[in-house]
């Protein structure tokens, strides 16, 4: 039996992820309108990463942190859906609500702010959750095959 409580922070994640790449998409074609950036004539094959000359740096921020919440939380969705088959217990449920809280915190603060050793505390504290939660999926499907 699966549990659902465990895939609640995964697509809360999801959706905060979507709502970045609102954030960014609109953001970026603000920034472009200030600064004159016209895309009818760009480069073929020009990339996102290429306005980063162009816009300002609070612009470029939401689309650097867009693009870490593609990487990390990566390892993040197989961990808790492989709790959520084999029995997550409470702690872990909460571990996965607290990585996903962080995780906000860090796009806020990234985005808003960007100060370094904010952010990397954040991102530490989140990657602790992480590791948490990824012995336990190990542990769990050690003791779950044996």
């Amino acid at each position: 039996m699966v549990q659902v409580e465990m895939l609640a922070p995964g697509a809360a994640l999801v959706c905060w992820s979507l709502v970045v790449l609102i954030w960014m998409t609109v953001t970026r074609f603000a920034g472009m309108g200030k600064t004159g950036v016209d895309l009818s004539k760009s480069r073929p094959g020009g990339r996102g990463q290429d306005l980063e000359k162009l816009l300002p740096p609070a612009t470029v921020w939401k689309a650097h942190n867009f693009t870490h919440l593609m990487e990390q939380p990566t390892i993040f969705y197989p961990t808790i859906i492989i709790l959520a088959l084999v029995g997550a217990s409470g702690a872990d449920v909460m571990v996965a609500w607290v990585y996903v809280a962080l995780r906000v915190v860090h796009s806020l603060w990234q985005a808003l702010v960007n100060r370094i050793p904010v952010r990397v505390t954040l991102f530490t504290l989140s990657s602790l959750c992480l590791i948490w939660l990824a012995v336990r999926a190990l542990l769990a499907t050690l003791s779950f095959a044996a």
